[in-house]
């Protein structure tokens, strides 16, 4: 049987998202990427949504951002890699601490928002990125975009790095997302995301909004929990991929 992570942004209440979608979704998803307090959240949603997340049996990640609560982590931001590997490193320790202290333990790291798609594309962020990862604890998954420099950086610096997809998000027909500025950005249907999700599971192929296939490895599905039908999303997400025969498993 076919395994695949499921994983979702989680703990931003500083965003549009609520704790009380947290706790909702949960159940369906196998890993939880928790805000780090910078692009969103704060000490105590930290600490609550790690809990939730050892009481359902969710792997914990850390999900740093640019410090930008005013734009959700979303704008950009010049960073020289020594700027970006300290805050990198500052947010992965902070919610290192907080599961330490709960009993649980942290599986992996995912970065948010711009500082994601800059170093997906940005050699010398994706190597401050992991190296912060790396010296914090090399037994850490590092999830990228599939073909980014994120996974190159997490593999030369010796890191184990998952290849994320994403169940509501367009493709572009170079493999990158499609910005969230653009029309058609992200997908709004659970039928079509549904679909999206298991091709790019069973055929490693996803259609791009040009209309043609692009090769993809799918090893871990990012849902996002920031819309108005979060909950129904994501549950409706997790019955397809089941329903295709595909067992939803963290990477712990």
């Amino acid at each position: 049987m076919k395994t695949i992570d499921l994983n979702c942004d989680m703990g931003e209440s500083f965003g549009v998202y609520k704790l009380g979608s947290d706790e909702e979704i949960l159940p369906y998803i196998s890993s939880a990427n928790i805000a780090c307090g910078f692009h969103a959240g704060d000490p105590a949603t930290m600490r609550k949504t790690v809990r939730l997340a050892i009481e359902n049996d969710v792997a914990i990640g850390a999900h740093p951002g640019l410090p930008d609560l005013m734009g959700f982590g979303r704008r950009h931001m010049d960073l020289l890699p020594e700027e970006a590997y300290d805050l990198i490193a500052y947010q992965i320790g902070a919610l290192w601490g907080v599961v330490q202290s709960e009993g649980g333990q942290m599986r992996h790291v995912k970065a948010h928002g711009m500082l994601y798609n800059r170093a997906t594309v940005d050699p010398e962020l994706s190597d401050a990125l992991a190296r912060a990862v790396y010296d914090i604890d090399p037994n850490l998954v590092l999830f990228g975009l599939p073909g980014g420099e994120v996974l190159k950086a997490g593999t030369n610096v010796g890191l184990q790095t998952a290849s994320e997809v994403f169940a509501d998000r367009t493709y572009q027909e170079d493999g990158t997302l499609t910005s969230r500025r653009e029309a058609n950005a992200l997908i709004d249907d659970t039928n079509q995301a549904g679909a999206q999700v298991v091709r790019m599971i069973e055929d490693g192929k996803v259609r791009s909004l040009q209309g043609t296939d692009v090769d993809i490895l799918a090893e871990t599905i990012c849902i996002h929990g920031d819309g108005p039908h979060a909950f129904e999303f994501a549950k409706n997400v997790r019955e397809k991929i089941e329903h295709a025969g595909i067992k939803v498993q963290s990477f712990a």
